[in-house]
Parts: C-alpha cells; sequence; structure tokens
C-alpha cells in the first residue's frame, strides 16, 4: 500500500457558525487527501430535510440527537476531514468522543466578521432567528468560548484568504503529530 506522508488521518473543524468550517475544511481534506464530511449536510442527506426544517418540524433536542449520532458514527472513520456544526462541541458528550478520535481544530472570527459572513445567506441559521442577531451572536460566542477553547488547535479566520489559514492548520497539525507520537 502507498503511504502518503500527512500529519494525521482524521481531524474535526469546530468553532462558531461563520468562521469558515465548511470552506476550510473542503479546503484542507484537499491539501490532505483526505474526504470531507460537513456535518450539517451529512444530516440533511440521511433526514431528506434541511436543518433549518429539522429545527423548525421536529425541534432542536431531535437535531442534537441526530447530531450525536452522526458524531458516533463518523469518529469510527478513517482519512477524514470532519466540519462540525456550530453547536456540536457544546454537547459534553461529542466533545469527548471528538476529542479521544483527533485533533480538534477550533476556528475563530471577531463578532462583526461572523455577523458579515452569515448576512449573505439569512434564513439559514435558526439559532439566529432573533430581533438583534448582533446580539445573538456575541451572546452565544461569551457563552460558548469556555468550550471551544478545549480544542486541540486554535487558528484565527479573521481577514485571512483560506489558503493561508489552512497552512497554518497544517503546520499546527504537525507539531500536534510530533507531540502524540
Amino acid at each position: 500500500m502507498i503511504e502518503i506522508e500527512r500529519p494525521v488521518t482524521w481531524v474535526a473543524l469546530t468553532g462558531f457558525m461563520g468562521v469558515g468550517k465548511s470552506r476550510i475544511g473542503r479546503e484542507l481534506a484537499r491539501e490532505l487527501m483526505l474526504h470531507f464530511i460537513d456535518l450539517d449536510r451529512y444530516i440533511e442527506r440521511e433526514m431528506g430535510l434541511s436543518v433549518a426544517d429539522i429545527f423548525r418540524h421536529l425541534g432542536e433536542a431531535t437535531f442534537r440527537q441526530l447530531e450525536t449520532e452522526a458524531v458516533n458514527e463518523l469518529t469510527q472513520k478513517d482519512f477524514l476531514v470532519l466540519s462540525l456544526g456550530g453547536g456540536t462541541f457544546v454537547n459534553p458528550e461529542n466533545r469527548q468522543k471528538l476529542l479521544q478520535r483527533g485533533p480538534v481544530v477550533a476556528l475563530w472570527a471577531s463578532p462583526a466578521t461572523i455577523f458579515e459572513r452569515i448576512s449573505r445567506r439569512p434564513g439559514q441559521r435558526p439559532m439566529l432567528e432573533n430581533p438583534d442577531p448582533f446580539k445573538r451572536i456575541q451572546q452565544l460566542l461569551a457563552e460558548r468560548e469556555a468550550i471551544y477553547r478545549q480544542a486541540t488547535i486554535h487558528v484565527s479566520t479573521d481577514n485571512r484568504p483560506v489558503a493561508e489559514v489552512v497552512d497554518e492548520i497544517i503546520d499546527q497539525l504537525w507539531a500536534y503529530a510530533e507531540t502524540t507520537d
């Protein structure tokens, strides 16, 4: 079998909505020659419903259960970059399973950057259906910061090209790999 030199064969990306997990995850997977799965898209395919429709018709609790089932399944896979939903890592069971499986990279962006990015696609972010979405972003970020800080690696995406962020993640993954050998 041909051995491809890469720092890891499995990595998850976490962070708040709009930090770039899906876009960066796709590019990271391409650079590392791994498969890419966006957890929200995976759940949508499995259910035949959008995340927004799952929230609307089945409720957040049902969505979170589907998310946990998907995490349990996907942590069994190899050769994967997994982009998590913004709330996936908040669940202690998910967080423990993900951190045991491999490195988790937390992506960070300022509330202003997040607001600007998610404003491009209104109606697709059920957690922000709120009279003051910017304030809601600040509130949720503050609530989740300590949890996201438990990730293995931390990278800012503010005002940075995707390729630069991916290069930094790969550099940090090599450093991680050296400490776990």
